[in-house]
């Protein structure tokens, strides 16, 4: 009889903790819809605060608001981690147009690519010769490029359906372009925007010049995409139009900033850490709501939820504020290496960089035993119509942890009109959905605390 007893009770016990686990679940939706706080932090980043480039005024008041709002949430533990950040600047708005003959010209909206050097003082004008991609350079060669501005045209795929995987095969053309023009003797470059919709936002993004000397840097811009169709046909019609374009941009030294972290200690594995985060500073247009506002916020309001729904983790949760990853990465980069250095043991990170849109679901970095468990999951994340549970790419800041035994994961919201904001002055509060941001960080909090309550397969616990 004993035998029975006792067979039964182990057999009960996986349905009992499913209960528990669809309890609390249950628990932080409810908080998170009912009393969540990120909107009103968010509308305080964004309206009151603004773009929070790295190095700017902007940014250093992001770092004292956000820390503030830790501060009040009870955690045991909230401080600012230093770090040395690039300082680039927009300075004067830019200018451009087309000329089609002399005295005839039309506007076209352009903004400077982070990172980028200036025009001279009284701008360049030069004739344009149009590419699909940095592989057609070669093929032109020196003799057809140089004394010209090239012009990248190579849109967004619009039929490949995840709008990141559209953006990872067109962002080669912002990135590296002006380092490859440069090398057939182009003295400028003009990128299409990466947005799948026709409109007049440029939207810029980092660039980099890699070991290009200083003196042979040419000045990079993008283009709206409205811009870009109006570049391209007027090309086809008259191949001589040139192409004017001023911007006042320049690096200034590298400036001190912080990542911002708060942490609840674990109760009983206190050694083991589990991270959530976002990027807490954006580019200069638009006030960053988007990207990556919504992210802090809710990276912020998971801490919240675990202590509001009464929850004891049995790990460290750890949120952390990464500072420059737009333009540099050194947060992320930081956090890990400080990190290593005091031998932290970090089993799961969860990002949020995907715009504040309706959640899908989540794309995670493991091995295969931990990526069977997280499927185990899945049934508790179907009745919020979470259903994305793929392999995948998680995100740029927390990449810096990745090791064989942890975990790394990114929330996938809805992606079809995060492009329409991306990087551009339409990146802003207006555009945020206070349900689906709400509904983003309930998503995130139940996956840390399934994470809590049961580690990962390479933890011996």
């Amino acid at each position: 009889m004993k035998y029975f007893l006792v067979v039964a009770l182990f057999l009960a016990m996986p349905i009992q903790a499913q209960q528990q686990d669809q309890k609390q679940i249950q628990e932080i939706y409810e908080e998170a819809l009912s009393n969540g706080k990120g909107y009103t932090w968010l509308n305080y980043l964004s309206n009151q605060i603004g773009a929070r480039l790295s190095g700017s005024i902007q940014a250093e008041k992001a770092v004292s608001y956000t820390k503030s709002i830790l501060d009040s949430l009870g955690l045991d533990k909230v401080w600012l981690q230093p770090v040395k950040v690039p300082k680039w600047v927009r300075g004067i708005p830019e200018f451009a147009y087309l000329e089609s003959s002399a005295g005839f010209t039309n506007n076209v909206p352009v903004r400077a690519l982070g990172g980028s050097v200036a025009t001279p003082m009284g701008g360049i004008k030069a004739n344009v010769i149009e590419v699909r991609g940095i592989e057609e350079l070669k093929a032109l060669g020196t003799t057809k490029i140089q004394g010209k501005i090239v012009f990248f045209n190579k849109p967004m795929d619009p039929t490949i359906l995840n709008t990141m995987d559209a953006y990872a095969a067109a962002v080669d053309q912002r990135y590296s372009g002006a380092t490859e023009a440069s090398k057939y003797g182009a003295i400028g470059v003009i990128v299409r925007s990466l947005n799948l919709r026709l409109d007049d936002f440029p939207h810029t993004g980092a660039m980099s010049y890699g070991d290009t000397p200083f003196e042979k840097r040419i000045p990079a811009a993008a283009i709206s995409t409205n811009g870009a169709e109006l570049l391209s046909t007027s090309l086809k019609l008259n191949p001589d139009i040139k192409f004017f374009f001023r911007q006042h941009c320049k690096t200034l030294p590298d400036v001190d900033s912080f990542n911002v972290i708060g942490e609840i200690k674990g109760s009983t594995y206190p050694d083991e850490i589990l991270v959530v985060g976002a990027h807490l500073d954006s580019w200069d247009l638009g006030d960053g709501s988007h990207d990556n506002g919504a992210g802090s916020v809710q990276s912020m309001e998971v801490l919240r939820l675990l202590k509001a729904t009464g929850y004891t983790p049995k790990r460290t949760i750890r949120v952390v504020l990464f500072m420059n990853e737009e333009n540099g990465l050194r947060g992320g980069a930081t956090y890990a290496s400080e990190s290593r250095k005091g031998n932290e043991n970090h089993i799961f990170a969860l990002e949020s960089d995907s715009g504040g849109f309706t959640p899908r679901g989540f794309t995670f970095e493991s091995n295969q035993g931990n990526f069977e468990q997280l499927l185990g999951w899945k049934k508790l994340f179907e009745p919020y119509m979470v259903h994305l549970f793929e392999q995948g790419l998680s995100g740029a800041d927390i990449g810096p942890l990745k090791n064989d035994n942890i975990v790394l994961a990114g929330l996938r919201p809805d992606s079809q009109r995060y492009f329409d904001h991306h990087h551009s002055e339409n990146d802003t509060f207006q555009h945020i959905n206070k349900r689906e941001l709400e509904l983003g960080a309930a998503a995130m909090a139940s996956l840390v605390y399934l994470f809590d309550t049961y580690g990962t397969v390479a933890s011996s616990n």
